[in-house]
């Protein structure tokens, strides 16, 4: 941070090799952490720590109530006794943490504290790919926390900063897609489903006879010929907004106080679409527009690539917001 404003101090962005992953699931640790050391040495940063996330669909989470008179011992002795009670798997597969929120509402007395449990597996894999690309995983987060952080980011773009709103952020990855719901800044609904930017990528291999790596190629800088917009691309987008809506209609049919958002923040690589955020918006009747969680930050000596910063802002959100940890 630099005078009271956050600064990218080094950038650099490395494609998943493909095969490496799925649904989020690392597969080959070794070629992750190939990819992590290549993005390390590309940014120029000096840091050897880091914070990674696991998906919300592994991770286990549940408001606990415990006496609030314990210490911070006793507490974490409760919390160690009682955990079997909610995380159904053998304890000896599990990694968990906890946090206390506050005073329960419905009884002063107690605290709620936050539980959240994960198979070891899923943090072992990372850990191994981060250690297998030079760094040290400090923090294991889980990613609708981390996109809950970021979005403090994007306050610039919120009306009234997001205070007293309710704001819709979408985040498209390459295989998934996150729709969120903020009030008030706070995640109150999430949803995970199974699409993403590997499917205009796969689109146009079948469409044009285009290997893996020149559709995305093609995808990212042109090239493709001239009826890629009207029989490849305009389908996709119409793909996009058709998931954003059924997504928005499993949000208001989730809970009988739903406020419908008053602005949807379109993030992941398929947000520098052209035109994506003006058609959900039409579409929809919500103002839309592309979220940028890097707008509003100063850009550090090794990070003065404006354009390819701006670029690949949009796919950010879930790493800006581990990057914050190091703040907390």
């Amino acid at each position: 941070m630099s005078g009271g404003q956050y600064c990218v101090e080094s950038f650099a962005v490395e494609p998943t090799p493909a095969n490496s992953m799925t649904e989020k699931a690392i597969i080959d640790p070794v070629v992750i952490g190939e990819a992590i050391k290549r993005v390390v040495r590309r940014s120029g940063t000096r840091c050897k720590e880091a914070a990674v996330a696991i998906s919300g669909e592994a991770a286990i989470t549940k408001i606990i109530q415990m006496p609030g008179n314990l210490s911070e011992v006793e507490l974490e002795d409760q919390v160690d006794l009682q955990a079997d009670q909610y995380i159904p798997y053998p304890m000896e597969e599990v990694s968990y943490d906890f946090e206390v929120i506050g005073p329960s509402v419905k009884e002063p007395q107690m605290n709620d504290v936050l539980l959240v449990a994960t198979r070891t597996e899923n943090v072992s894999q990372r850990v191994s790919a981060c250690e297998l690309g030079g760094l040290q995983a400090k923090v294991v987060d889980v990613e609708p926390f981390a996109l809950e952080k970021s979005c403090r980011l994007m306050t610039h773009q919120m009306p009234a900063g997001g205070i007293g709103q309710v704001v819709a952020v979408v985040d498209f990855g390459a295989s998934s897609t996150t729709f969120s719901v903020l009030s008030d800044l706070r995640v109150i609904y999430t949803r995970s489903f199974a699409f993403g930017g590997q499917q205009l990528t796969e689109e146009i291999m079948r469409t044009y006879g285009l290997s893996m790596e020149d559709a995305g190629r093609g995808k990212k800088e042109g090239g493709l010929p001239a009826n890629y917009q009207s029989d490849v691309l305009d389908p996709f987008i119409d793909d996009m907004y058709q998931q954003v809506a059924r997504s928005m209609q499993f949000y208001l049919a989730s809970g009988t106080a739903r406020v419908r958002p008053s602005m949807i923040l379109i993030c992941g690589g398929c947000a520098n679409i052209p035109g994506v955020a003006e058609l959900i918006s039409s579409r929809l009747g919500i103002p839309a527009e592309r979220g940028n969680p890097l707008g509003a930050m100063k850009l550090g000596v090794r990070a003065r690539n404006q354009n390819v910063i701006n670029k690949e802002s949009a796919a950010m959100l879930t790493a800006c917001g581990l990057a914050l940890r190091s703040f907390d």
